[in-house]
């Protein structure tokens, strides 16, 4: 039995129009975006795509595929970061694509330095799987450790609201399941 998937992709440009004395230059930049639909409002994500293709890849996929619909944000820690992409809800599951674990793609430039990075996971190096979070801060003592592929671009009260939510002070387990619902992917380099 086959089963074909079909997508749509959107690409959002933003243009910017530079003037030198009496020139006028115009530069486009075309994002690469998705938006997690969460039970507290929408999170709007651009990806570093260029850097972190792999990881970009296999974010892209498991988004397409309804991978993250109902995963929990099932670590949360005020001023450090909130973790979600298990499936199974217990910070111990989920996979990538390609049925294993996928190296880092670590940049010196790509740096966990504000609110609203976007990060995988990780259990070690080269264990990256389906899992990701956001940071709350910045977090210099993870560059170099853990993959940034991204950031947020537009949600950031949906984070606030995210770092105010009580935990269990033993596993920074929310108190009440806040899940992603959907996710709508804006633009996909990776399709062909």
């Amino acid at each position: 039995e086959e089963i074909i998937l079909m997508v749509s992709f959107f690409e959002w440009s933003i243009s910017y129009i530079l003037c030198f004395g009496n020139r006028v230059y115009m530069y486009e930049k075309t994002i690469k975006a998705v938006t997690l639909h969460t039970d507290l409002g929408d999170i709007k994500i651009e990806l570093f795509c260029e850097d972190c293709p792999r990881t970009c890849e296999n974010f892209l996929a498991l988004c397409g595929s309804d991978y993250y619909n109902g995963c929990i944000f099932h670590r949360n820690i005020k001023g450090f970061m909130v973790q979600t992409g298990d499936p199974t809800g217990t910070g111990k599951g989920g996979t990538s694509i390609w049925g294993r674990k996928f190296e880092d793609e670590l940049k010196e430039e790509l740096k966990h330095k504000a609110r609203g990075i976007l990060s995988m996971a990780n259990s070690g190096p080269n264990t990256n799987g389906s899992q990701f979070f956001f940071t709350y801060g910045p977090q210099p003592h993870l560059d170099l450790k853990y993959t940034v592929f991204g950031r947020i671009i537009d949600g950031f009260e949906v984070l606030d609201e995210l770092e105010k939510l009580p935990v269990n002070p033993k596993n920074f387990r929310p108190t009440t399941e806040v899940k992603i619902q959907s996710v709508t992917v804006h633009a996909n380099p990776i399709a062909s």
